[in-house]
């Protein structure tokens, strides 16, 4: 047994038993480990980023880590954005970073970087396993810290003697940490102030937001206290027989005009609400002046029993209000719009789906309708960085390949990871990828008025506008090997989405809005 086996088969131990990965030369030996522990699934994709978003994707669904496997320093970088996303979903993922050689990092190789400084603003844990007899405990510890709480994204370098020389370690097993509950006086000190309070919200978000915490969240409201979400959630059921509460809305002035005569905000599983970005003269934080704050349930510990013991402190019913089933009657027609698409999203997503959403402004088109639909799972883009929804579904569609995954993406943010397509051909997974090609960063025309920047004018929307050339989406598609079909009116899309739901395997749908 050589370094990389005893990481492998350390991995495979602890349950982590997929890897997304790009490998390079110092990898090799992980590489060829593979082959002698095929519980380890390896996916491979084309690039770094892909595999990065790949990795969150799977861990939200699955609740427990993957592995990534990254070349240096370079092809960390390449993924460092959805590890930023992964960061703020509060994903496992344990990334696996390949370096030179021990006795060759002091000659300075073109490859040669900084690894930990690269590495640690987005992983929660940093190590180099610097000698082969190391390798197996540092994984262990590797995969015990992505559990936090809250967890995220640790960074295991391998250097390449590490990996091949000899070790006599076996697999160790990491010590999975426990959320702990919040304490009584936390939970005293909200029902407290709820009770007292003339106007009061709980903000919700994080582990809060998943099906224990929502049923929790319904019993709150069902005793008259009015229950937000954050923004953007990692994973969060909707549609029949789930309790919806009220979003954060994205614009600030929108959000604080929403919660205006607030005086309390009790918080679970999440910290103050605070706008996107900074504009001229609009406030940072969304809370309402002179409202009281509390932390009911700190992102570390369990805010699904601080909801339950609020809502017995203030003797709320065993449930709580939840949504009807209650899709559109009639198949949508006219010109296509993200509405109308989304009316035949809702008509036929199948129950236990798994939506990954970067839709950017054609995303609300869908989720209005989607909150009657079969019920269902959501993953949203949690850092900003555009460029998740097509690896957020191949992971998913990695841990659930049971469930329908659905990829919802705007043009823009298709272009970033693009690759994924070609990954989810050669792994023929069940996902269904849908890109409303409007040919602009909408969002981005909406924020140059909303900074003060003025209108785009003739040099300014160059940077804002994707055609000239227009992406031909369904010829990029066909090329990395999926079927698909070009959809202009509402008629197309209905035909084209149920059909896509009605068969197992992958399928791309442009939505020309």
């Amino acid at each position: 047994m050589n370094g990389a086996d005893a990481l492998i088969s350390t991995l495979v131990a602890n349950d982590v038993t997929a890897c997304f990965a790009n490998p390079g030369t110092s990898e090799m030996q992980f590489v060829a480990a593979l082959d002698r522990k095929p519980e380890m699934r390896p996916v491979l994709c084309l690039f770094e980023g892909v595999a990065t978003g790949a990795a969150d994707g799977y861990g939200r669904i699955a609740e427990k880590p993957a592995c990534t496997l990254l070349h240096l320093g370079p092809g960390y970088g390449n993924g460092l954005a959805n590890l930023h996303n992964a960061r703020r979903a509060f994903t496992p993922v344990v990334n696996v970073v390949g370096d030179h050689a021990t006795y060759h990092r002091q000659y300075d190789a073109p490859l040669n970087s900084d690894i930990p400084s690269i590495v640690a603003a987005n992983s929660l844990w940093v190590r180099s396993a610097d000698t082969p007899d190391s390798v197996a405990g540092l994984a262990a510890e590797a995969v015990a810290a992505s559990f936090g709480p809250p967890a995220g994204p640790v960074s295991l370098i391998l250097p390449a003697d590490s990996a091949w020389l000899e070790t006599s370690s076996e697999a160790v097993i990491a010590q999975k940490p426990v959320r702990p509950a919040p304490s009584g006086q936390a939970v005293d000190a909200a029902a407290r102030a709820i009770r007292s309070a003339t106007k009061a919200v709980v903000l919700i978000g994080g582990q809060a937001c998943g099906a224990e915490g929502l049923k929790q969240a319904a019993r709150l409201a069902a005793a008259g206290v009015t229950v937000y979400s954050d923004t953007f959630i990692a994973r969060q059921p909707r549609g029949a027989g789930i309790y919806a509460p009220k979003r954060m809305q994205y614009f600030g002035e929108m959000a604080l005009q929403e919660l205006d005569g607030v005086d309390l905000m009790v918080f679970a599983g999440t910290t103050q609400p605070v706008a996107f970005f900074a504009y001229p003269n609009r406030p940072s934080v969304l809370v309402p002046e002179g409202a009281q704050t509390l932390s009911l349930a700190e992102r570390s510990e369990d805010a699904v029993a601080g909801l339950a013991a609020l809502a017995d402190a203030l003797g709320a019913p065993a449930e709580g209000p939840v949504q009807p089933l209650k899709l559109p009657d009639a198949a949508p027609s006219g010109a296509l719009s993200p509405a109308l698409a989304g009316q035949s999203v809702a008509r036929h997503l199948p129950e236990n789906a798994i939506i990954c959403d970067d839709a950017v402004t054609s995303g609300g088109g869908i989720a209005v309708p989607a909150m009657t639909a079969r019920p269902h799972d959501v993953l949203a883009l949690t850092g900003g960085a555009i460029g998740a929804g097509l690896p957020l579904a191949i992971g998913a569609a990695v841990a659930a390949p049971d469930r329908k995954v659905v990829s919802l993406n705007g043009d823009g943010a298709a272009m970033y990871t693009v690759q994924s397509l070609w990954t989810m051909a050669r792994e023929n997974l069940d996902v269904t990828c849908v890109v409303f090609a409007n040919h602009t960063y909408r969002i981005l025309n909406i924020e140059m008025t909303r900074t003060g920047a003025g209108q785009a004018g003739p040099q300014a929307s160059k940077l804002l506008d994707l055609g000239g050339p227009n992406i031909d989406w369904v010829s990029v598609a066909k090329g990395l090997g999926l079927p698909a079909v070009r959809c202009s009116t509402a008629e197309e899309f209905e035909t084209a989405f149920a059909g896509a739901m009605a068969q197992r395997g992958p399928f791309f749908i442009e939505a020309a809005i």
